[in-house]
């Protein structure tokens, strides 16, 4: 396991702490005729994706990575307008951004909405009051991850695995409460969506079983390297982002989506209202959205993840495609559901119930 593919899954699985990355990181063209800033997240840092804008535009882009959406908030609170002209966010707070009214209009023609995978669309998501301020770029999801020679790959289609004795000592848990009280939900039958208070005394029941059954709770960086070593053989919360990078040099190591479903996980792009360049920006998002954007998106060093334009598929070959099970997204996505969004109430319970299970 490199440590570009680590610290890019711990980028894209930001801890529930959010944290500022304190580093601007600026590409190449450093005699360019214009410039844009982007906030973004680590897999836009890849020379491989930036380079190819730069060159084609003779523009500089200046690349500021951050770790969770309070923490991109908070850029912006300390920045002056203008300051930004693009940014990437979890597609579930775009709304977050909506109406702190920070977010410019993109006109949906200007966008390849008819090449992306109808369900990541997500107009709801993106948009409000039939204008579009953000478009899915990008997407993967919170499973089960596994080495398949050491399990009975079987297993790994029943969710209720996550907290039986089977595999006891032998699974380690992502320590994110969001996703993960995500699948136990979807565990217990029920959608993501209509999580709420009364649903809390089943979800703490199983996530005590699942700490009990585990041998660790921890950040991505320690879990992806417990399974890729071995010194566990399931990772509950893992998925494409932590095996796909990986296929070649670990052809054993795996992830399903159970028949009870799993947590799909989306980031989305955006034109900042206040951008001093508007026409760049959206100039910008639409070569993220190329499918040659989408390919070198989508198999970033930092974490790979399924493109939202299904044209990308062109631009990628058989062995990048199967690691991404580009075949079977379709039923993936037909089985799959969003991150739960609980009010600010409900949100600080499921946190407790996080923090009650790791003290356990």
């Amino acid at each position: 396991m490199s440590t570009s593919i680590a610290s890019g899954a711990a980028r894209r699985f930001f801890t529930s702490v959010a944290t500022i990355a304190l580093t601007a990181i600026t590409a190449g063209q450093a005699n360019a005729t214009e410039e844009l800033n982007a906030l973004v997240w680590c897999d836009h840092t890849d020379p491989a994706l930036i380079e190819p804008f730069e060159k084609a535009n003779d523009v500089k882009v200046n690349l500021k990575e951050y770790e969770g959406t309070g923490a991109g908030i908070s850029i912006l609170e300390q920045s002056q307008p203008g300051d930004w002209d693009v940014m990437v966010i979890d597609a579930v707070d775009v709304h977050r951004l909506i109406d702190m009214d920070v977010l410019g209009e993109m006109p949906a023609s200007a966008l390849p909405n008819a090449d992306l995978f109808p369900e990541l669309v997500m107009e709801a998501n993106n948009g409000k009051d039939g204008k579009t301020y953000a478009v899915t770029e990008k997407f993967g999801y919170n499973t089960i991850s596994y080495d398949k020679t050491k399990v009975d790959p079987k297993d790994m289609e029943d969710l209720s695995v996550i907290w039986s004795d089977k595999y006891k000592g032998r699974i380690a848990l992502y320590d994110y409460y969001l996703p993960m009280i995500g699948l136990v939900q979807l565990g217990l039958g029920k959608k993501t969506a209509d999580l709420s208070d009364a649903d809390m005394p089943a979800i703490e029941e199983k996530l005590s079983a699942m700490k009990a059954a585990s041998k660790q709770v921890s950040d991505v960086v320690s879990s992806q390297t417990a399974l890729a070593t071995g010194e566990v053989d399931i990772l509950v919360g893992g998925g494409e982002w932590i095996t796909a990078s990986l296929a070649k040099d670990k052809p054993n190591l795996d992830w399903t989506v159970p028949k009870q479903g799993a947590v799909r996980w989306a980031q989305s792009i955006s034109v900042m209202k206040e951008s001093k360049n508007p026409e760049l920006a959206l100039k910008f998002v639409q070569y993220i959205l190329s499918p040659e954007g989408q390919a070198r998106l989508a198999t970033s060093s930092c974490y790979w993840g399924m493109p939202t334009n299904q044209k990308a598929g062109d631009h990628l070959d058989a062995e990048q495609k199967k690691a991404l099970r580009w075949d079977d997204q379709a039923g993936y996505l037909k089985n799959t559901q969003l991150y739960p969004i609980p009010t600010a109430e409900l949100d600080k319970k499921m946190q407790d119930a996080w923090t009650n299970m790791m003290q356990q």
